[in-house]
């Protein structure tokens, strides 16, 4: 099967392994072009038998994908014309696409480096499993600071994966963790030296690749019927709460304008994200 055509995306495959890497300049931010391809990819490879493992990574050693496209901000009909007719009508767009990815019958892999926040977050989270890059890597859900929440299956997939009372460290304090706190708390398996992360990755990938074929399949179903509340079944609640902040009030619109004009979404911008949010003050706090 070919994988070609895409966009944002570059696919190789070899040995029953697809690398998929992300390259969306200037900061891999999740957008329709990614989203599409993202979504595109994952029909495709979904029915490719002679696919066993999928790596997904960047291009951009200082972005895994910095988030969801902030345009969407100021005319939500935009993200909502991504809504796809077959997922379920009670998840938003994004909550769609992470869903597709994330119940995708081979083992999914994100390698990580950079900067992965909030929607970029969330896209690493749809994965089995994320090893990153120690002391290069940085995961932060900062919504808040935007006004609204992690609202693309972040708040279910964190929870699952941190426990609740961190889950709300990360979601409301909005700052970025480093990966050995990152590797503590349960949001990346493991910080590998960043020399190393490329060779353990493939390593894993292709031992997991060589196993007979329906192995993998066969283990993820088994551990995932060991969750207590089965597979993730409170999306419906998180696009129900996210709707009361999204689409956005006019303050919160109008301070995301001023974050695009101070260098949102631009390399130098992105790599202080946080520290410019919080320069830009709410209006009902002047």
């Amino acid at each position: 099967m070919s994988y070609s055509g895409y966009k944002s995306l570059l696919v190789r495959t070899q040995d029953r392994i697809a690398w998929v890497t992300i390259d969306n300049p200037p900061v891999n931010t999740v957008d329709a072009t990614l989203a599409g391809d993202l979504k595109a990819f994952a029909g495709q490879v979904a029915a490719d038998e002679d696919i066993a493992v999928i790596v997904l990574q960047s291009a951009n050693p200082e972005f895994f994908s910095a988030h969801a496209d902030f345009e969407w901000s100021f005319d939500p009909s935009t993200l909502m014309a991504l809504a796809d007719p077959e997922a379920d009508p009670a998840l938003n767009p994004l909550q769609q696409l992470n869903e597709r990815l994330r119940t995708l019958p081979q083992v999914t892999i994100a390698k990580l480096r950079g900067h992965a926040r909030a929607g970029g977050a969330e896209l690493a989270m749809t994965a089995d499993m994320r090893f990153a890059a120690a002391d290069h890597t940085w995961l932060s859900q900062p919504e808040s600071l935007m006004g609204i929440f992690p609202g693309a299956g972040g708040t279910q997939y964190l929870n699952r994966l941190v426990g609740r009372a961190r889950a709300l460290e990360i979601v409301l304090g909005a700052e970025p963790l480093d990966t050995s706190t990152a590797e503590r708390y349960g949001w990346i398996n493991r910080a590998l030296p960043d020399a190393h992360l490329d060779a353990f990755v493939d390593a894993l990938a292709r031992r997991i690749a060589a196993l007979p074929r329906g192995v993998a399949a066969a283990a993820k179903e088994a551990l995932d019927a060991a969750e207590a509340s089965g597979p993730v079944p409170h999306l419906p609640e998180e696009a129900a709460a996210h709707a009361k902040v999204y689409p956005s009030p006019d303050d919160v619109v109008h301070r995301l304008r001023v974050l695009m004009d101070h260098g949102g979404q631009t390399r130098n911008g992105e790599l202080r994200l946080e520290r410019l949010l919080e320069s830009i003050p709410w209006a009902h706090h002047s």
